[in-house]
C-alpha cells in the first residue's frame, strides 16, 4: 500500500467559503514507517452554527479555552500539508475536494495572506477523494435512511466492510483514518479479478444490466486517477444539476434554476470572486 496523508476538518457551519476550522486531523498511514497523526484543536474566534456543534460537539465555550488562535492553527495546518505535498504523498479524504480543501483554501486566504495552492507552490494533483471514487464505482446507490445518505462517510464505510463507531465519528482523527481506510478497500476490489470481486459489487446494476466501475482505477498512477476524478466530479454534478431542473424526477426537490458547481478540487478564485459581488 502506498503511504497516504489522510486529511479531515470539522468546521462551523456546511458552507466551505464561510465556514472555519474548529479542529483537524492529518494522519500518514501506510507502508513500514508507523502510522503519524497530528491533529489541531482551533479557536475560530466566530460563534458556530447550531447545526455544526450538533455534529461535531465542539461548544464554543470549549473552542475558546482549548483551541488554538485560528490564525497559528491555520499556519501550521498549511505547513503540514506544504510538507506532505512536497513529499509527493497523495492527500485521501472523504469529500476532500468537494468540501475540505476549499474549507483550507478560504482559511489560507483568510489568515495566511494567500490561496492553498499559492502556499503549496504548486498545484494539487494528488488528490483521492473517496466520495468522487465510490459515486463512480457504485453509482445510484440509495440512501439508507431519512438522515443517513447514500455516499456520507458512515454508508461508505460500511459498503465496504468496516466497522463504523458512532460514538467517535464526527472526530477528525477518526474520519480521517476511515477515508484511508475506504481508499484501501476501494483499490483492492479494482486490483481484484471483476469476475472475483464482492457478490455485492457483481449484483450493482441500472435500466441497461450489470454496472460498476471499479476497473477505470486500475493500474493507474496517482496523477491520472486525479484527473479521471476531475472528469468524474464534474459529470456527477452536471447530472444532479439535471436531476433538480427536471420536476418529475427531482419532485420536492425542484429547482428549474439549480446550479451545480462540478469544480474539483478547488472551486477557482475567479468563480469565488464572482458569487461573492
Amino acid at each position: 500500500m502506498q503511504r497516504l496523508a489522510a486529511l479531515d476538518f470539522e468546521a462551523s457551519d456546511k458552507d466551505p467559503k464561510t465556514a472555519r476550522i474548529v479542529s483537524a486531523a492529518l494522519i500518514l498511514v501506510g507502508c513500514p514507517p508507523p502510522t503519524d497523526t497530528r491533529t489541531w484543536t482551533v479557536n475560530p474566534g466566530v460563534a458556530q452554527e447550531p447545526g455544526a456543534i450538533a455534529v461535531h460537539g465542539l461548544t464554543d465555550e470549549y473552542l475558546a479555552e482549548h483551541g488554538q488562535p485560528a490564525e497559528q492553527a491555520i499556519g501550521e495546518i498549511a505547513k503540514a500539508v506544504t510538507e506532505v505535498v512536497a513529499g509527493g504523498t497523495p492527500l485521501v479524504g472523504h469529500n476532500l475536494g468537494g468540501y475540505d480543501l476549499n474549507l483550507l483554501n478560504a482559511e489560507c486566504g483568510r489568515h495566511l495572506g494567500d490561496s492553498l495552492e499559492g502556499i503549496l507552490r504548486q498545484p494539487l494533483t494528488r488528490v483521492l477523494d473517496t466520495m468522487v471514487l465510490d459515486k463512480h464505482c457504485a453509482p445510484y446507490r440509495r440512501r439508507v435512511s431519512q438522515t443517513q445518505g447514500p455516499y456520507q462517510m458512515r454508508t461508505s464505510a460500511e459498503t465496504y466492510g468496516l466497522k463504523w463507531e458512532e460514538d467517535k465519528a464526527h472526530g477528525a482523527a477518526y474520519d480521517a483514518m476511515q477515508s484511508a481506510r475506504v481508499a484501501y478497500k476501494i483499490g483492492v476490489i479494482a486490483h481484484t479479478r471483476p469476475e472475483e470481486r464482492p457478490d455485492w459489487v457483481l449484483q450493482l446494476r441500472n435500466r441497461r444490466g450489470p454496472y460498476e466501475r471499479f476497473s477505470d482505477l486500475a493500474f493507474v498512477d496517482v496523477e491520472e486517477l486525479h484527473r479521471r476524478q476531475v472528469v468524474w466530479a464534474r459529470e456527477a454534478a452536471a447530472s444532479y444539476q439535471e436531476y433538480l431542473r427536471d420536476p418529475v424526477k427531482s419532485g420536492a426537490k425542484h429547482d428549474p434554476k439549480a446550479v451545480i458547481d462540478g469544480s474539483w478540487p478547488l472551486i477557482p478564485a475567479q468563480r469565488e470572486a464572482g458569487e461573492q459581488s
